[in-house]
């Protein structure tokens, strides 16, 4: 198998009845790009590993991947980007609800206008009301505190530069401040509108008191981190005393080959 550009990855908790639609939905979308699928069942107690492993044994390109208890999304996504071949990092909900067909036009701003990350917009969001209510809460909380010009960090649907994203401190609820963490670190995100779709079967694992309450903290968390930083801080290196390859990056919005 040619070594992937793109890593697809996808956290997923007791998904094993949208995971197949999912992910036929993804081959549609991307009939040829080079892509690689790594799927964390985050301690599932239904169908979910069975049916990854099943798929797996027909598809190289699908890469299943395991916590025996719960480990929360974001240590889903830090780990599997860690094991991730590909330049490039897709990121999709498993509840079906992303929509593949996203995909393509996503990734293709990311690689032509070399964008660290461009994140989704649900502009019609397809949930019930106390789902929407905590979801555009916490919003507006973090956009208002953080100033990460985010209209919806909470989309699932994210495209970014695998070497941005693992430079990015790791903490438990780190998905929901992806944007303000690479907007510290001197790096470039769009927001673009996507599709957002009902849920097929099973039940939201989030509501207010994990969306707003919890993660209050780690605003405040993220607040000083965004007042510590001074990058991006461009100098010269002399060529006597080190290379290129001596100095760490301290940019985050060059282009990708």
């Amino acid at each position: 198998m040619p070594q992937p550009l793109l890593s697809i990855i996808i956290p997923a908790k007791d998904e094993a009845g949208n995971l197949p639609q999912l992910l036929d939905e993804i081959a549609t979308a991307l009939p040829d790009e080079e892509y690689e699928i790594l799927v964390v069942d985050d301690g599932s107690t239904d169908e979910t590993w069975t049916l990854l492993n099943r798929r797996a044994a027909k598809d190289a390109r699908l890469r299943p991947m395991r916590h025996e208890r719960s480990a929360g999304q974001s240590t889903s996504i830090w780990q599997a980007a860690w094991a991730a071949h590909g330049t490039w990092l897709a990121t999709l909900d498993g509840d079906g609800q992303n929509d593949p067909a996203d995909l393509p036009r996503l990734y293709d701003k990311a690689r032509q206008e070399g964008i660290a990350l461009v994140n989704g917009h649900r502009v019609q969001r397809r949930d019930n009301r106390l789902t929407l209510l905590s979801s555009r809460v916490a919003n507006r909380v973090r956009s208002t505190l953080l100033k990460d010009d985010t209209p919806d960090t909470g989309c699932g649907l994210k495209i970014m530069r695998r070497d941005v994203f693992l430079k990015l401190p790791y903490f438990d609820h780190m998905h929901r401040f992806i944007p303000a963490l690479i907007l510290a670190q001197g790096g470039q995100c769009v927001s673009v509108p996507v599709n957002h779709r009902p849920r097929g079967t099973g039940a939201s694992h989030y509501g207010l008191n994990n969306r707003l309450w919890v993660g209050l903290v780690d605003i405040v968390g993220v607040m000083w981190l965004q007042r510590r930083t001074r990058l991006p801080a461009p100098f010269d290196v002399g060529v006597s005393t080190a290379t290129e390859q001596d100095v760490p990056s301290v940019s985050t919005s060059e282009e990708t080959p």
